[in-house]
């Protein structure tokens, strides 16, 4: 069965001559999942920032495209009179957008990327505002097709692991293809391996508090006509004991030059279960993902989300509304626990302070 859905998507409208081209992001809006598919339509850069924090746009990787896609969005309204006052309001605008999920290091390198292109086009002698905003939309694109390209090759290489007879996968969070510009990072050799007649079979996490596992990963994956089975955070030490998982497979919003990663809040755990029943832990991410300009995991920012995630549930409050409440959106799992990192070059094996530069 094939998605009729969209993660993001660059809307064209008609372009005008003395302005440039023109178009909007439209975003799926992943907080009405599973009940409502609804596309927000983002064409300025609070929009795109309140999309961004409010998780209707989330995942490294999709990170990335929207705020490269969202930021040309928003310049192609904008009037400038001439090259410097757009790039002063560019770099302004970009970093605010780069800082709105800290930890998912793919959003501001996809801001960067795009404002390095334009800097380049300068130095080179282009004054053409209309010319720099064609080429911002130009840049965000390619980092869409990219995006799509690095997931199929992510999915080639981690097919593998279900060659090796190996079919029942525990996955957290969702790094699928509402995560990603393509098919997903952990679940693009999911999806490679099912369409290969491999039958993969899912264990998904529900990942509290935001339950992406159970609204999303289960979604799209019930989609693609995959096997997929819903289970509580804390019923996974379980499901290892009854052997029904062959191995973990989890997405990555930050990797550091040593291999420590940062991913969804209980990713930690989980690698920690994966170790002490001697099943093999897999971490999937595009380059984009990893950070060499950070040693280890230790500098990674976590990000802390609102309280009000973890005391609300179900239109009702499930704790004291005067509790304190503690609710970092990531963790970091040390290199030693990840038995390999799945990336478009490959399956990487550990000493990962080599391999991944190499």
């Amino acid at each position: 069965m094939e998605r009729e859905f969209y993660t993001l998507a660059w809307i064209e409208e008609e372009a005008d001559p003395r302005t440039g081209r023109k178009g909007f992001l439209s975003l799926l809006d992943q907080t009405l999942l599973p009940e409502s598919e609804q596309y927000l339509k983002v064409m300025d850069v609070p929009s795109l920032i309140s999309a961004i924090q409010r998780l209707s746009v989330r995942g490294a990787p999709a990170l990335g495209c929207a705020g490269a896609l969202g930021l040309a969005a928003a310049a192609c309204r904008y009037e400038a009179g001439e090259y410097r006052e757009f790039m002063r309001w560019l770099e302004t605008r970009g970093r605010e957008v780069a800082a709105a999920r800290p930890t998912a290091v793919n959003l501001g390198w996809a801001v960067n990327r795009c404002m390095r292109s334009l800097r380049t086009m300068i130095e080179k002698g282009e004054e053409n505002v209309v010319s720099l905003k064609n080429a911002l939309v130009e840049e965000a694109l390619a980092i869409q097709q990219e995006d799509k390209e690095l997931c199929e090759k992510i999915g080639e290489h981690g097919k593998r692991l279900f060659e090796e007879k190996r079919t029942r996968v525990l996955t957290h969070c969702n790094a699928g293809a509402l995560a990603t510009g393509g098919q997903g990072t952990a679940l693009a050799p999911v999806y490679m391996a099912h369409r290969q007649g491999l039958e993969p079979r899912v264990l998904a996490d529900e990942t509290r508090p935001l339950l992406q596992g159970a609204r999303l990963t289960a979604w799209e994956l019930l989609r693609a006509g995959i096997e997929v089975t819903v289970i509580c955070d804390n019923m996974a030490a379980r499901a290892m004991v009854e052997d029904m998982v062959d191995f973990v497979l989890v997405g990555a919003d930050r990797i550091a030059a040593n291999g420590d990663t940062a991913n969804k809040i209980g990713t930690y755990g989980l690698a920690v279960l994966a170790a002490y029943h001697r099943l093999p832990f897999y971490v999937a991410a595009p380059y984009s993902t990893v950070d060499l300009e950070l040693a280890a995991g230790g500098q990674i920012p976590i990000e802390e989300r609102d309280p009000g995630e973890i005391r609300s549930g179900f239109g009702r409050l499930i704790a004291p509304e005067e509790c304190p409440v503690y609710n970092p959106a990531f963790d970091v799992t040390p290199a030693e626990l990840i038995t390999g990192i799945i990336t478009e070059r490959g399956i990487l094996r550990p000493p990962y302070s080599r391999s991944l530069r190499d």
